[in-house]
């Protein structure tokens, strides 16, 4: 059994998209390649991966060609292939940040068994003004899949699967139950993934991106809400709404949601709050004044560190806006 697989999904990337992170995967310092493997879905498209490429690397790679599912059910259709004792989901145009990222992560393995490890990661971007390369540390978070490590039975024994439904802003809804259904959870301060740049990727180069996708966000953490009642965790399930609550204040505060170039995004998404606020009402009651403070406090200092500034509007007011609200 391999002590680790890297579960790759695949739709238009071609063997130049795929190639930077099998070679740094090639390149790995200090441990057998006979422990690792890559395992890769095509997610139901006619652009296929070559055999003599995949055959070149010094480790196993194994292709397996799927019906169209999306991006979350291709990544259950590769942790379905998979036999390792751990998983790490990876993105094709991705890469390890350097050559002793594997082991890095064979070292946390060999401290002690986790159920899940998180790790900070460097994103590669560009300075907006000049287009000029450099890199950042992203925290340890639950919103990317990236740097993110799973004991393989630990997500079968407690049935986490991406949710199918989902195909933007899926990453947080799996991490969320990752990072909160066991104890056992690890987390690593030295980076070992890049989450690397491509001028074709929509999130990365439209700077609306996040005011048209928004809703998606509000999709994503009403499958997540949902699936902790199923659960019978209502404590979670109350964190999360009042968390998303405070999320979509703060959020509707920042500058390039006040702008009047972008009304309607914004209106599109506080019709979409404002049917998931309905739903959600009761449970944003029962929570406590001084939990939604506690709550309130983080993502504010967060929202303040992305660029908001004074609210416009008291949180108390804007709900009542948006209980106002039809949908479309």
């Amino acid at each position: 059994m391999k002590t680790l697989e890297i579960l790759v999904p695949q739709y238009k990337e071609t063997d130049d998209v795929v190639k930077p992170l099998l070679d740094s995967i090639a390149i790995q310092q200090n441990i057998d390649f006979d422990d690792i493997g890559v395992i890769i879905c095509n997610d139901g498209s006619d652009v296929f991966l070559t055999e003599d490429f995949l055959n070149s690397y010094p480790y196993e790679i194994k292709y397996y060609k799927e019906p169209h599912r999306g991006v979350s059910g291709t990544r259950n259709a590769c942790l379905d292939h998979s036999s390792a004792e751990y998983v790490m989901f990876c993105d094709a145009d991705d890469m390890f940040f350097s050559a002793c990222g594997l082991w890095i992560l064979f070292r946390e393995m060999d401290i002690g068994v986790f159920d899940s490890l998180v790790s900070i990661f460097v994103e590669e971007t560009r300075i907006p003004d000049t287009g000029e390369v450099t890199y950042i540390n992203r925290q340890m978070d639950s919103t990317f899949v990236h740097g993110k490590v799973h004991r393989r039975k630990y997500l079968i024994n407690k049935k986490i699967r991406w949710n199918e439904s989902l195909t933007i802003h899926e990453d947080s809804y799996f991490n969320i139950l990752c990072q909160n259904l066991s104890a056992n959870v690890k987390y690593c301060q030295t980076p070992f993934y890049l989450w690397k740049w491509r001028d074709d990727s929509v999130c990365r180069h439209d700077p609306k991106y996040i005011l048209k996708t928004y809703s998606n966000m509000l999709d994503s953490n009403e499958a997540l809400v949902n699936e902790f009642i199923r659960r019978g965790m209502h404590d979670k399930a109350k964190f999360y709404t009042c968390f998303m609550v405070f999320d979509a204040y703060y959020t509707m505060n920042k500058p390039e949601w006040i702008n009047q170039d972008n009304q309607e995004y914004r209106d599109k998404t506080e019709k979409r709050f404002s049917e998931y606020f309905k739903k959600q009402k009761a449970m944003w009651e029962s929570v406590s004044t001084q939990e939604k403070m506690q709550i309130s406090n983080g993502v504010r200092s967060r929202s303040v560190a992305e660029g908001m500034g004074m609210e416009t509007i008291t949180i108390d007011d804007w709900l009542k806006h948006i209980e106002t609200m039809e949908g479309d």
